[in-house]
């Protein structure tokens, strides 16, 4: 008995088509092969070097130095709510703190790099996931999907609560 026939739904369904582990080593091969050409796409590469470069930046060390300082600062308000007497200051503190952290190209470059991995991954992602079955839900860094919100039709597992 294979992994993949251990596995219940492949017992409950009679799966008999996933007959020996090689199945799940030619797929684990394929998936390896997949990640390392990723890995070294240009989209990758361009990651990797503005990672780098903000890295070694003197400019954007300190100004991510500060928007720590003021996130950390704004948590601590945020413990005790909206009606700390500091709230308002401190989050606007981290509003100041992120524009110029934005200002800085390395870390421009950086987040428009990363952003761009993770639309690559996130279609990658729902390839695969949808070459099985129309209905595999992909994991996705996006907060606000399209059509997934509770009054789209989509599923409620947007955490928002407002389903239910």
């Amino acid at each position: 008995m294979t992994m993949l026939k251990s596995l219940p739904a492949a017992e409950a369904y009679g799966d008999d088509s996933l007959e020996s582990g090689a199945d799940m080593s030619a797929i684990a091969a394929r998936a390896f092969e997949l990640g390392d050409l990723i890995k070294h796409s240009a989209l990758t590469e361009d990651y990797v070097y503005w990672k780098r470069s903000v890295a070694s930046s003197g400019e954007a060390q300190l100004r991510i130095r500060e928007f720590l300082k003021a996130k950390d600062k704004f948590v601590e308000c945020e413990r005790f709510g909206r009606f700390h007497p500091d709230y308002n200051e401190a989050l606007d503190q981290v509003y100041e703190a992120e524009a110029k952290l934005e200002e800085v190209e390395e870390v421009r470059r950086f987040k428009a790099a990363e952003h761009a991995v993770d639309l690559l991954l996130r279609e990658v992602s729902q390839l695969i996931a949808h070459s099985v079955s129309e209905s595999i839900k992909v994991p996705d860094n996006d907060p606000n999907p399209k059509g997934s919100s509770c009054g789209s039709g989509g599923s409620c597992s947007c955490g928002s609560g407002g389903c239910g």
